[in-house]
């Protein structure tokens, strides 16, 4: 059974930094491309950074370019997505899943995600 698992949300200030993590479980993560996506209210998902399965080759939506940060463990079968600087307009509720890199093609279904919100 698939698992993905975020955790680290919480309410930052503008500026501020967040950390967020992705547990996976059920599947060989080392053979998937894994993605964060982001959903603000009343709009679609977003994807906001993506990691191939080596993680050789990262790519991040424009908005966050410069401020967000993707990386995994194969290993610990994680995927993190440090946020810094962030924005009111990062606000959103964040999720990990399993991807196709390059693509917006995702696998599976939507979980919990993690809240972020900035606000002062």
């Amino acid at each position: 059974q698939v698992r993905l698992v975020e955790s680290g949300g919480g309410l930052v200030q503008p500026g501020g930094s967040l950390r967020l993590s992705c547990a996976a479980s059920g599947f060989t993560f080392s053979d998937y491309a894994m993605s964060w996506f982001r959903q603000a209210p009343g709009q679609e998902h977003e994807l906001v950074a993506q990691i191939i399965n080596t993680g050789s080759h990262t790519n991040y939506a424009d908005s966050v370019k410069g401020r967000f940060t993707i990386s995994r463990d194969n290993v610990l079968n994680t995927v993190d997505l440090q946020m810094n600087n962030l924005r009111p307009e990062d606000t959103a509720v964040y999720y990990c899943m399993r991807s196709i890199y390059g693509a917006r093609t995702v696998f599976g279904t939507w979980g919990q995600g993690t809240q972020v919100t900035v606000s002062s």
